[in-house]
């Protein structure tokens, strides 16, 4: 399983797509904090890259890499090895990659201009962002042959988390605007991880003032200790669930 896992990690770091990908946060990382006087606002710039850049990507390469990895994946099965050790060696190979790309592409000048709590945090949640998306992508993949199908619903899987899932909650503050929802809107952000993600990091911005009301009741929850461990334990069962229901679906599928 070792051996499988480093494979994976030596041959994913090789991809000319995911090198590319490194050095793209890089110089971006570094020019956002270049250009802005004030730290706080190149971390605000750098917010959005981590919450749409880092999924896109992670998701779109890993449904991509597992496709084109069909033969080596059937070759590993005529061998002595057990199903749920591959998938979780593929997995653990493409999360690793990933999660290194971030670390150095946007970890590094994180942790030179910001060198604080926060930047750490802000490391951490990119880290976590990078592996749920792996998980969600090794879902969309084992789930369809077809490897434009299953590259067209790991994009609009995406799409929902970044962009659709907002729409619909604000549709759903427009419709029920009379009614106190501050206490329900923490709970629906859950349901997705850019939108807690972005929860957490702007909670330790200390701009939840501009939130009003709203912000006023997250910053009471995730503002604390307890709120913050409840916040990570839920991205992780974000890579949790999409893993376990993409293994299952692999030991049952005839390859």
């Amino acid at each position: 399983m070792n051996k499988v896992i480093k494979y994976v990690i030596i041959d994913i770091l090789r991809n000319k797509i995911v090198v590319a990908y490194t050095i793209f946060l890089f110089i971006i990382s570094f020019s956002v904090f270049s250009l802005e006087d004030n730290t706080a606002k190149g971390l605000l710039s750098l917010l959005n890259l981590i919450l749409f850049i880092v999924p896109l990507v992670s998701i779109i390469f890993s449904t991509i890499y597992i496709y084109n990895s069909s033969e080596f994946i059937e070759l590993l099965l005529s061998q002595p090895l057990k199903r749920k050790q591959i998938w979780l060696s593929l997995f653990s190979g493409l999360s690793v990659s990933m999660a290194f790309a971030y670390l150095i592409g946007t970890g590094i000048p994180l942790l030179i201009f910001e060198p604080s709590e926060l930047g750490i945090i802000m490391v951490i949640i990119g880290c976590l962002l990078s592996i749920i998306f792996v998980a969600i992508a090794m879902l969309a993949a084992v789930s369809t042959r077809d490897k434009a199908k299953g590259i067209g619903v790991a994009i609009l899987l995406w799409l929902y988390f970044a962009l659709i899932f907002d729409g619909l909650v604000l549709f759903l503050l427009f419709q029920f605007e009379d009614y106190p929802l501050e206490k329900v809107m923490m709970l629906i952000s859950a349901f997705n991880p850019i939108d807690l993600s972005r929860i957490l990091i702007l909670m330790q911005l200390d701009v939840s003032a501009l939130m009003g009301y709203t912000g006023a009741v997250f910053k009471d929850f995730f503002g604390t200790g307890i709120g913050f461990i409840v916040a990570l334990l839920t991205l992780l069962l974000w890579v949790y669930i999409p893993l376990l229901l993409s293994l299952r679906k692999f030991k049952r599928k005839d390859l």
